[in-house]
């Protein structure tokens, strides 16, 4: 499948397949996308009272959602143990391309970024004392965390292409890996999804969506089950 790297309407990078009319993140801004569907309704929730965070990145994609976690996990003084999960991982050549540590004007930390990248699969790995990384080369389909994780950024291609990742049985998945009072946050506001979401047992709300789109979901684990 053909792919291109576009340049966002904030400056920051992504990857376009054209093909499907499909981007890694937002035109309307990868960075700025990012920071409001998985930091300002996410992390922001979740790191109220806790110190440490154990997260799981549906699409680790670019790397960007993991980059500014790291990022303000740090500025928070939150300790995070991240883990991504990508069946298709971005080519080298690709992430040699991405603007993201410029644009973030974050160049003290380029070699932090490019270890995201460098690093084994399957191995947790230290980026820093207070942050954990590991990499799963995994199928959706295939996760089978129980109660592993207070926070899911769900960062899936869109339910035009990939279908089968908005569904009931990819939904229990996300519930039984996430702890009580754990969230989920998605850029995805489509009825379905939603109701997929409620299905398994989420309490999900819609709320402002990042420039570009009216609105997105949070999802909340309430149940013990």
């Amino acid at each position: 499948m053909k792919r291109e790297i576009l340049i966002t309407s904030d400056g920051s990078t992504t990857i376009h397949l054209p093909d499907w009319d499909e981007q890694y993140h937002s035109k309307h801004g990868a960075i700025q996308e990012a920071y409001h569907v998985f930091l300002r309704a996410g992390l922001d929730i979740v790191s109220t009272s806790a110190k440490k965070i154990e997260i799981l990145e549906i699409g680790f994609g670019t790397g960007l959602n993991t980059f500014i976690t790291f990022l303000e996990g740090r500025d928070k003084k939150v300790e995070i143990d991240y883990v991504g999960v990508e069946a298709y991982p971005v080519a080298a050549a690709e992430v040699l391309k991405l603007n993201y540590v410029e644009e973030l004007k974050a160049t003290a930390d380029q070699d932090i970024f490019d270890k995201m990248h460098a690093l084994p699969w399957e191995e947790k790995q230290e980026i820093s004392k207070e942050f954990q990384l590991t990499k799963r080369k995994q199928f959706f389909q295939d996760i089978t965390d129980k109660e592993a994780f207070d926070l899911i950024y769900f960062d899936a291609f869109g339910a035009k292409n990939q279908p089968e990742l908005w569904t009931e049985a990819i939904f229990l998945k996300m519930f039984d890996a996430i702890r009580k009072d754990g969230v989920l946050v998605t850029y995805c506001a489509k009825g379905s999804a939603r109701r997929a979401m409620q299905a398994v047992g989420f309490i999900v709300e819609r709320i402002p969506g990042p420039p570009g789109k009216r609105e997105m979901l949070r999802a909340t684990k309430k149940s013990a089950s």
